[in-house]
Parts: C-alpha cells; sequence; structure tokens
C-alpha cells in the first residue's frame, strides 16, 4: 500500500506526520524505524501519528516514535507540528485543539503564523516519578558519569530529562557526555540529557542529546525541562528564552503547580507518499 506523508519542522526537528485518521494504517516500532531512516526511508527524528482519541475529552490522539522505533510520551516540538498538520489536513478547524498522549491529555494553542503555544502540564520533580534515583527531592543532584561529576536538574515533562549547567555548549562534549548520562543506571527508563549555558536570567543556549535519538537541532520538552530546573536553581527568570541549534522557544513557569508555556514555530517542508 502506499502511505500519505507531510514533512514537518519545528525549528529544526524534524518529524514525518501520518494521518491514521483519514487512512487505514497501523505503526508499528519497525516501520516507524524504517520511515525514519534517513538513508532508506523518507528521514526524521520522530514519526508521529494522529489517531482517533479513546478520551472523550481529547480531538485527537497522538503517539510518537523515535528514529529506532521506540515509542516516548512526549514532544514539545512534535505537538507544534502536530496542531498545524491536523489543520492543513482539514481534520480540524479548532485553535484550541487537545490532545491525548501517553503521558496524558495536552492542549496546543495555534496562533498566527503559524506559531503554537503549548501547554506542555505542569512539570514533574518527585524522582520516583520521573523515574530517577534519589532519597529526595532536591534542585540538583551530582551524578557521578564515569568518574567525572556533574550537578544535574532531574525533571519529567511527560518524558525524562537530567540537565547540567555548563559554561561554553558550543565546546561541550554533547556527544560523549550525553551517550553516557542517556543509560546512567539512575534513569532506569534512560533519560535526555540537556546541557544548558546561561547567558543571563531570562536567555539560555540549549543542546540536547535525546533518549533513543541522539543529538537533534532542537527539543522543546528539554527547553521546558532546562527552563525548569534553572528556575528551580534561581538561575532564571519566569520568562526566558531559550536558543537551540534549529532556533529559539520562549519557555514561561510560573512555579509549583502550574503548567510549562512553550511557543514556538511548526513548519510544513513537503508533502509525499511512500510504498510500505
Amino acid at each position: 500500500m502506499r502511505l500519505r506523508f507531510t514533512k514537518m519542522q519545528g525549528i529544526g526537528n524534524d518529524f514525518v506526520m501520518i494521518d491514521a485518521i483519514s487512512q487505514k494504517v497501523t505503526v508499528t516500532p519497525e516501520r516507524a524505524s524504517k520511515l525514519a531512516d534517513r538513508h532508506f526511508g523518507v528521514g526524521c527524528d520522530q514519526v508521529l501519528i494522529v489517531e482517533a482519541p479513546d478520551n472523550p475529552e481529547a480531538d485527537f490522539r497522538y503517539r510518537i516514535f523515535n528514529s529506532n522505533g521506540s515509542e516516548v510520551e512526549n514532544c514539545g516540538n512534535g505537538a507544534r507540528c502536530f496542531a498545524v498538520f491536523v489543520r492543513q489536513r482539514q481534520l480540524t478547524s479548532k485553535n484550541c485543539i487537545v490532545v491525548e498522549t501517553a503521558s496524558g491529555l495536552m492542549t496546543l494553542h495555534v496562533l498566527a503564523n503559524n506559531q503554537v503555544c503549548v501547554d506542555m502540564g505542569v512539570p514533574e520533580l518527585e524522582p520516583a516519578n520521573i523515574p530517577f534515583e534519589a532519597d529526595s527531592t532536591l534542585p540538583e543532584y551530582p551524578l557521578d558519569v564515569e568518574g567525572q561529576v556533574f550537578n544535574i536538574g532531574a525533571v519529567s515533562m511527560g518524558n525524562p530529562h537530567a540537565v547540567a549547567v555548563v559554561d561554553d555548549v558550543n565546546e561541550f562534549p554533547v556527544l560523549d557526555i550525553g551517550a553516557k548520562i542517556e543509560r546512567h543506571q539512575r534513569y532506569p527508563k534512560r533519560v535526555n540529557a540537556g546541557f544548558m549555558q546561561i547567558l543571563d536570567r531570562r536567555n539560555i543556549k540549549l543542546r540536547v542529546f535525546e533518549r533513543g535519538v541522539g543529538e537533534t537541532l532542537a527539543c522543546g520538552t528539554g527547553a521546558c525541562a532546562a527552563v525548569v530546573s534553572g528556575i528551580e536553581r534561581n538561575l532564571l527568570d519566569t520568562d526566558v528564552n531559550v536558543s537551540l541549534p534549529g532556533g529559539d522557544l520562549r519557555i514561561q513557569w510560573e512555579g509549583h503547580g502550574k503548567p510549562v508555556m512553550m511557543t514556538g514555530p511548526a513548519t510544513s517542508v513537503f508533502h509525499g507518499q511512500v510504498k510500505i
């Protein structure tokens, strides 16, 4: 059969979008991995699936597969692309869209010029719920990485993140250290590793080594986790511009019990069909 898809990107984080409502298709981990392959498939960081929801309060169900075929809970850049995609495909005309994810309901607000504001929900800081092995909840934890100790913030945005503050993110060995942190024994489900350089209290630079993907040009949940961790450590204000290799995001968080709000662009690259 031939599968219709749209290639999209959110500040360089790229996705293959699949409408599984108007076309009958089952996306398995193996099929997602083949689609994501940049040499033998379409090529992307993640494959995003639009399905009919199980929850009556949601407009759609949103599933996310990493390029290695693993299914994950959340993706902030993907969520923005999801909102633009379902409107372009005329699956909805709403500007406020509620989607069902593996980590709960998410609300997407489509603004002008394909900007989307995403209510990313309340961040989880309790170690057991991230999950992260620690005896108590702290703003930061020492993490021994093969004899080198990093002070990391531990945050879940529906998926686990470890956030380290570094002096110069451009020079930091993200690929090496990120891969080691991703599989650290204190994170039983592995982790996304973020490396944050603080420019001032309202501006940071960030690189993220994503679990199951490697370093990407952008990571929405990683940007949210970095700002939450920075605020928890009293290093950042409540409204922060995050500069990632692929572009900028605006992240706002008012503190404990409040949701993280993320605003940024989503762009269609091309439409196509692929034989599966």
